[in-house]
């Protein structure tokens, strides 16, 4: 399993090759947004027309093949809430307010469009390849410290029977080490969820900062939980701010980049 980029006329987005569900990580472009919000921002409270933001995701749900009234999405709080899906909560978010409260969104309801929103923090894909189950989840340090990923797999279990053995996961563009600079609260926080493990994802700058990286202890969480088909995007989101909308690079003037993954029809 690898990442490809997908085109559908200005529309961009990321997809993992292997990833047995139809789903998407988006990027900037394609969208009708304008000024500082150019051009696919999916983001209902950035300050952007919301006619603007139903029209970017009619777009990316034509591209990847959702339609727009199917969609969950999350109100998202940094925290580790797992929340099941319901067929009724179908436009919960998009649709009709408000959205969840909730970091990490699971369901085994056929048709159904689970998406979390990042612009730095790290998106991951789930779906379980034998019963058809999928889960979206937003992992920023906070929810990564605190295992929202490794959660997401065991609310799989015990919702939908899942084996860990037959989820794939796909981790989607975040800010990557290289960019991903801190004091020492987020590796400390690191060393205390994840033990020694969590070492080979900081280095330690040697003036009072760090670089971590949220792909690889997403990564490790994953392993723990017992999953082991994982494909990590390669895309650093603060490296390439005319791609991705990332928080580090803009700040608060900015859009939102959407992960998204359908749950298979027939299945469930």
């Amino acid at each position: 399993m690898s990442f490809e980029t997908i085109r559908r006329n200005q529309l961009e987005y990321l997809r993992a090759t292997g990833l047995p569900a139809a789903h998407g990580f988006s990027t900037r472009y394609g969208g009708v947004s304008a000024g500082p919000l150019s051009s696919l921002n999916l983001g209902f409270g950035r300050g952007d027309d919301p006619d603007n933001v139903r029209e970017n995701w009619r777009r990316f749900g034509e591209a990847v093949g959702f339609a727009t009234a199917d969609l969950v999405l999350t109100h998202q709080v940094h925290g580790d809430v797992v929340r099941v899906a319901a067929g009724v909560d179908r436009g919960q978010g998009f649709a009709y307010q408000p959205a969840p409260d909730c970091d990490a969104l699971v369901s085994n309801v056929p048709g159904i469009a689970l998406a979390v929103f990042t612009a730095d923090c790290t998106p991951v894909l789930l779906c379980d390849t034998e019963n058809g189950a999928v889960a979206a989840v937003h992992a920023g340090w906070r929810g990564t410290a605190l295992g929202i990923v490794k959660k997401a797999v065991e609310t799989m279990q015990s919702a939908f029977g899942s084996d860990p053995g037959h989820i794939q996961a796909a981790i989607g563009p975040c800010i990557d080490r290289c960019c991903f600079e801190t004091r020492s609260d987020v590796p400390e926080a690191m060393r205390a969820a994840l033990g020694p493990g969590a070492e080979q994802a900081i280095d330690d700058g040697g003036d009072g900062t760090f670089h971590v990286d949220l792909k690889d202890l997403n990564l490790l969480w994953l392993r723990r939980a017992g999953v082991k088909d994982i494909e990590t995007c390669p895309f650093c989101t603060a490296c390439a701010p005319e791609r991705f909308w990332s928080h580090r690079r803009v700040g608060t003037e900015r859009g939102s980049l959407a992960a998204v993954i359908v749950c298979p029809e027939g299945r469930g």
